[in-house]
């Protein structure tokens, strides 16, 4: 059991998330689910607005701008 200096029990979790990047309970391993449902949330959202409606180069780059930071930043 760990504890804090005024006698507080510290807790065990399988999982942490700081600063946006989820990191799980094993040997230098990090998850990526969560980043990547992200992504794919910020891409529905864009690509459902703008489906049909926008260009190709309007529609990549409106991706680039608001989906690839969700996934590269957390």
């Amino acid at each position: 059991m760990l504890s804090t200096t005024d006698g507080r029990e510290i807790k065990w979790a399988e999982s942490v998330r700081y600063l946006g990047v989820h990191i799980i309970s094993a040997k230098a391993r990090c998850s990526l689910v969560h980043a990547k449902k992200s992504f794919y949330s910020a891409f529905n959202a864009v690509f459902g607005k703008v489906a049909g409606v926008a260009s190709e180069e309007v529609t990549v780059e409106l991706l680039k701008v608001k989906c690839l930071p969700v996934l590269l930043y957390g």
